[in-house]
């Protein structure tokens, strides 16, 4: 079931950032971003409020928040790196390197004790994730589809993603989803002085930027359901498959064809996918 919901995450998390690098080419990022932590916030406020917690102490909320602030830092360097740069770049070396900082947190910090079949989907991830990345950006109106300028964005929104999977681990599965609702609070709280003053987005943007936000929500709130019934290593390897949906994505809806590379990417995605559900 954790490897079930963890997967569930992931596609969340690649409609997202498909939608989300879109729109971030046709507003402001840092609105983009703001409006996306306040959709957020309305959906895990409502979310928490429906799914049971039997105790939710300030621990919790204190590493939801903490949460929160790493999702803040890493969404808005994720933006900015897709609002320049081209998503076939940005987003797998975002996802590569938060991986193996997530990973190592979790089994030098938190003890984390992975099976040798978890280990190898685990190896098998970041070189898969790469072989995706080998392909066009899936945005045809990209100027800087052939270069790499989102990649130092993408490299320092990483650290935000592995604070943001590490701190809401910890908190208790008696908390219910309190500490993403926290996450997005703080995550607004610390948007909100600089993205605020760049909210002229005409509606139909801002509502759009709204529903990404809402389903990075979802996806993190999968992603604490997930750790809850599985070790923190394999959910977030498993949640971090999300960059492979916007090339199949880009296959469906921009019928593009994908590459010998990308091909072989996929196909290592889908083997980790079953050794870690293996193991």
């Amino acid at each position: 079931m954790g490897a079930l919901l963890a997967l569930t995450s992931a596609v969340c998390y690649g409609i997202v950032d498909f939608a989300g690098g879109i729109l971030s080419r046709r507003a402001p990022f840092t609105a983009v971003t703001l409006l996306g932590q306040l959709g957020g916030l309305l959906l895990a406020a409502v979310a928490a409020l429906l799914v049971p917690a039997s105790s939710v102490h300030s621990a919790d909320l204190c590493w939801g928040a903490l949460s929160g602030v790493g999702s803040a830092a890493a969404m808005l360097l994720l933006n900015r790196g897709l609002s320049r740069g081209a998503m076939s770049v940005v987003v797998p070396v975002s996802a590569v390197t938060s991986v193996v900082l997530s990973v190592l947190g979790g089994v030098l910090l938190l003890g984390d004790r992975p099976t040798p079949v978890a280990w190898t989907g685990i190896a098998v991830t970041a070189p898969a994730l790469w072989l995706v990345s080998g392909g066009r950006s899936t945005f045809p109106e990209s100027p800087d589809a052939a270069t790499g300028r989102g990649t130092p964005d993408g490299l320092w929104a990483s650290a935000g993603v592995a604070v943001q999977y590490l701190a809401l681990a910890q908190a208790g599965p008696s908390s219910g989803l309190w500490p993403v609702a926290a996450g997005r609070l703080a995550a607004v709280a610390v948007l909100l002085p600089t993205a605020g003053r760049h909210l002229r987005v005409p509606p139909m943007r801002s509502a759009q930027a709204l529903l990404t936000g809402a389903g990075a929500a979802l996806a993190l709130s999968l992603y604490l359901l997930a750790t809850q019934r599985q070790m923190l290593a394999v959910a977030v390897v498993l949640a971090s498959l999300y960059p492979t949906l916007p090339v199949i994505l880009g296959l469906a809806v921009l019928h593009e064809r994908v590459d010998r590379r990308q091909a072989a990417g996929l196909l290592g995605a889908a083997a980790a996918t079953v050794l870690l559900a293996l193991g």
